[in-house]
């Protein structure tokens, strides 16, 4: 039996349905207040770009590459099956967005800092730095 997503008590078919406002007295208070804020001419761009995808989904057509460095952009669930490239600062990483990210920011699925690796002292290296054990 499979379980069907449900965000705050109303199952994503629903929360599609539902205009903006009505899907934003379900957030959080953080994401509630900066969407009553008003959006960022960028977001309203993100956001028609989004809807532009959405329809030439539905027309059959493959969706248009969204890039975008909105990382304070909360998914909407007009966004859920899309993929869309956030800017981690370096490049864009694709994220596809799924019912659970709903009312997460994208800069969340988009992480800015990597795992350093240390290796052998490159070029430049103090003499000191040019003993490696071996192991």
């Amino acid at each position: 039996m499979s379980t069907q997503f449900m965000y705050r008590g109303r199952p994503l078919e629903e929360l599609q349905k539902m205009s903006i406002d009505d899907f934003i007295a379900l957030l959080p208070s953080r994401a509630r207040r900066s969407l009553r804020r008003g959006l960022h001419p960028e977001t309203k761009k993100l956001l028609s770009e989004v809807r532009e995808a959405r329809k030439a989904i539905r027309q059959g057509k493959e969706q248009p590459r969204i890039r975008t460095h909105r990382r304070d952009m909360i998914i909407l669930p007009e966004m859920v099956g899309l993929k869309i490239e956030v800017h981690d600062g370096r490049t864009f990483q694709t994220i596809e967005i799924l019912p659970e990210m709903i009312g997460h920011y994208l800069g969340e699925f988009a992480m800015t800092n990597k795992r350093v690796i240390h290796g052998t002292p490159g070029v430049g290296a103090s003499r000191s730095s040019m003993y490696v054990p071996l192991k």
